[in-house]
C-alpha cells in the first residue's frame, strides 16, 4: 500500500507542477483574470492575476485515481472515484461562479442563495450514495471517545449536509492570502494519507486520492506561494472543501473535522461573529461596530489586529499551516486506535 500511495503523491506533484508550465501563461494569455475585494486595499496590485488555478490540482487527483487507483477499480473499489466526483462537483460550481466574476470584472459571482442550493443538492446526493453502497452508517462515531452514537436516518442526513456545506465553504472563506488555503489543505490531506496507512487495505484507494491531493497541492503551490502567480479561485477552493468532506464522510468519521478543520472553523466564525455583531449594534445604537478590524481572521491580522502587529503573507502562511498540521497530528492521536494497525 505505501509504494502505492507514494506513487500517488509523487505523479500528482509531477503532473500539478508541469501543467502549470503551461496552463498559467494561457490563464494570462486568456485574460482569465481575478478581481480583489475593494475593502482589502492592500491587495489591489494582484488584480488581474490568473484565477482558476486549481485545476492544476484537481486534474492531478483524477490522474492518479484513473492510474494508481485503477487496480482497485477492477476490483470493485469505487470509493475514492466517488469522493472525486463529489468534490468536481462542487469544483463545477466554483468554475461557474469563477467564470462570472471574470464576466463581470469584478468580485462578485453567483448569489449566496444559488451557491447554497446547489452545494446542498450536491450533499444529499453525495450522502445518499455513499449510504447506499453501505460506506456511510448513521452510526456517528466519536473521535478521541472512541465510541459511537446511533443517529437516526433522517436526522444524520441533515447533520451531513450541514457538515459538508459548512465545511466546502469554510476552506472558500479561508482562501483569502497567497497560498492560505493551499498551505492549510497540505496537512489535513496528510492526515487522511496516515490514517489510510494505519487502518489498512480497505482504506487504500481513499488513500491514493488524498496523497495525490497532497502532492498535487505542493505541485500547484509552486504558482500560489507568495508572491502568487496563480489564485485557486472557487474552483479550486469549493473543490478543496469537497474532497475533505467527502474524505470524512467516507472514511465515516465526520466528527474529526472539528479538530482537523479547526482553522477553517475559526476563520468562518470570525466571519459570523463580525456580521452579526455589526447588525446588533447597528440595529441597537444606530452605528456598526465591529470586533475585527477585517473578517475572516486573516485579513484581521494583516491589518494589524490586537497586537498592533501586521503580518505579511508568508508569515501568515507559516501560522495558519503550523496549526493545520498540528491539529492533524492531534486528529490523528484521536482516531489511531479506531482499527488494528494496517
Amino acid at each position: 500500500m505505501t509504494i502505492k500511495l507514494i506513487t500517488s503523491f509523487v505523479l500528482a506533484f509531477l503532473f500539478a507542477s508541469a501543467f502549470g508550465k503551461y496552463y498559467v501563461p494561457w490563464l494570462r494569455r486568456k485574460k482569465l483574470g481575478q478581481q480583489t475585494k475593494k475593502e482589502v486595499n492592500w491587495h489591489t496590485s494582484k488584480s488581474g492575476t490568473p484565477t482558476m488555478g486549481g485545476v492544476m490540482f484537481i486534474l492531478a487527483g483524477l490522474f492518479v485515481c484513473l492510474t494508481v487507483g485503477a487496480d482497485g477499480m477492477l476490483h470493485g473499489r469505487f470509493e475514492h472515484i466517488f469522493v472525486l466526483l463529489f468534490a468536481m462537483v462542487f469544483g463545477a460550481i466554483g468554475v461557474l461562479d469563477d467564470w462570472m466574476k471574470i464576466d463581470s470584472k469584478a468580485n462578485t459571482g453567483l448569489s449566496s442563495r444559488s451557491k447554497f442550493l446547489l452545494q446542498l443538492a450536491a450533499a444529499l446526493v453525495f450522502i445518499l450514495i455513499m449510504r447506499q453502497i453501505g460506506f456511510v452508517t448513521p452510526h456517528l462515531y466519536i473521535p478521541f471517545a472512541q465510541k459511537t452514537v446511533y443517529m437516526p436516518e433522517w436526522l444524520y442526513l441533515v447533520f451531513a449536509a450541514f457538515v459538508i456545506v459548512g465545511t466546502v465553504n469554510a476552506v472558500n472563506i479561508t482562501d483569502g492570502v497567497d497560498g492560505l488555503a493551499t498551505g492549510t489543505s497540505i496537512p489535513v490531506f496528510l492526515f487522511f494519507v496516515a490514517v489510510s496507512i494505519t487502518w489498512g487495505q480497505r482504506f487504500q484507494e481513499l488513500g491514493i486520492f488524498a496523497s495525490g491531493m497532497v502532492g498535487g497541492l505542493l505541485g500547484f503551490l509552486i504558482y500560489n506561494f507568495n508572491p502568487a502567480k496563480c489564485f485557486m479561485g472557487d474552483t479550486g477552493s469549493l473543490f478543496l472543501g469537497g474532497a475533505i468532506s467527502g474524505l470524512a464522510f467516507a472514511y465515516d468519521m465526520p466528527l474529526i473535522l472539528v479538530t482537523l478543520g479547526l482553522l477553517f472553523i475559526v476563520e468562518t466564525l470570525s466571519d459570523i461573529i463580525q456580521v452579526s455583531y455589526f447588525k446588533y449594534t447597528k440595529k441597537k445604537y444606530g452605528e456598526g461596530r465591529r470586533i475585527f478590524k477585517m473578517a475572516p481572521l486573516h485579513h484581521h491580522l494583516e491589518m494589524g489586529g490586537w497586537t498592533g502587529k501586521k503580518w505579511k503573507e508568508k508569515e501568515l502562511f507559516a501560522l495558519f499551516t503550523g496549526i493545520s498540521l498540528l491539529m492533524a497530528i492531534i486528529s490523528y492521536i484521536g482516531v489511531f486506535h479506531r482499527y488494528p494497525l494496517g
